[in-house]
């Protein structure tokens, strides 16, 4: 089960290059359920997600590069290229995922904090870098992004 917040980014935390980060490359193969194929630098992964915003099914496979090349050129919709930045949130124990997005969707910049339960995503208080939430808003979800871009709203 995958229980995430989203939100936009106000501000980039400071000295943003020096945290852990790999360029992801990503696109779809259905929307409904989302099935998705990800190169996360070097590491290539077939990901099917149920239905939900908050919370939902996610399950991982591992594919090799072959596999993960064949597959991106069957997607519709744009495949997205992001930068993922992996931050440590002070006193938390939790790690926020920003991504920076490149090409047709730049300027967007997202972070998500992953939960182990509903109960600790509702009781999450955002640091003060993070911006809007769009937890609720599937105009956010990469793979809406993919076919639709980013909103003007």
């Amino acid at each position: 089960m995958e229980i995430e917040r989203k939100f936009l980014v106000d501000k980039f935390p400071v000295d943003l290059e020096t945290y852990p980060h790999k360029r992801y490359v990503q696109g779809y193969l259905c929307r409904n359920p989302v099935v998705r194929v990800r190169d996360e630098g070097g590491e290539y992964v077939l990901t099917y997600k149920g239905a939900g915003l908050l919370s939902r099914e996610e399950y991982n496979l591992p594919l090799n590069e072959e596999a993960f090349l064949h597959m991106i050129k069957k997607c519709d919709g744009r495949v997205i290229t992001k930068n993922r930045y992996r931050i440590s949130i002070p006193d938390t124990g939790l790690t926020a995922e920003l991504d920076v997005f490149l090409s047709e969707l730049s300027p967007l910049v997202m972070v998500e904090v992953e939960f182990e339960s509903e109960e600790e995503a509702k009781a999450f208080l955002p640091p003060d870098w993070f911006g809007k939430e769009v937890t609720y808003d599937e105009r956010y979800h990469n793979s809406v992004l993919s076919l639709e871009g980013v909103s003007n709203e």
